[in-house]
């Protein structure tokens, strides 16, 4: 019951976005449209950025679900552009009425998780720490959502499709490359 709850509050917080902006939406909008009582919203959530969190959140496991190998990241970013793109107002609305450090931080966890397994794949083999492993995971992390940030700030205008092509072609092999110059440094340095 509680998931049901939470999704016809998420359902209805999306519906008010198409026609108000954020700052505009009242928690009474909230429950007056999906019928449920203030209580059952403050027994949920603690306030709107608190839904917004679980919103965010619930989509990037749903995009990435089983999306974290090196095979599959494509398909996990192209996921992630395609959850944002199909959310077009709930997004746009978060970026324009958030900080821009709290929009970062929803894309930089999501990205993180997904590229730190293609990493760890990756590395096999190789004379690299766990510190290397994080640093490349977020330098890609970094890319990613910054071109992210980028396609969101400007409308959204191009295919989710053509974003993750270009990705992936500026990108492809070079995790490998820098795990293979991380190892060699280590072993350099031995």
């Amino acid at each position: 019951m509680s998931i049901r709850t939470k999704m016809a509050m998420e359902a209805s917080f999306k519906k008010l976005l198409q026609n108000k902006p954020l700052d505009k939406i009242t928690i009474s909008d909230i429950t007056d449209d999906c019928g449920i009582s203030r209580m059952t919203f403050y027994y949920h959530f603690k306030d709107i950025f608190d839904l917004i969190d679980w919103v965010c959140l619930n989509e990037a496991h749903q995009a990435l679900n089983c999306l974290k190998t090196f095979d599959t990241w494509q398909q996990g970013l192209l996921e992630m552009f395609k959850t944002v793109q199909k959310s077009k107002s709930f997004f746009l609305n978060v970026y324009s009425c958030l900080s821009l450090e709290k929009v970062q931080g929803y894309l930089y966890n999501l990205t993180f998780k997904m590229l730190l397994n293609v990493v760890e794949e990756k590395s096999a083999g190789l004379n690299v720490t766990d510190a290397d492993k994080k640093y490349v995971a977020d330098y890609f992390k970094f890319v990613f959502v910054g071109i992210m940030l980028q396609w969101i700030k400007n409308g959204m205008k191009e295919e989710p499709e053509e974003m993750v092509r270009r990705i992936s072609i500026t990108t492809e092999g070079n995790v490998r490359l820098y795990l293979e110059r991380l190892d060699k440094y280590n072993q350099s340095a031995q």
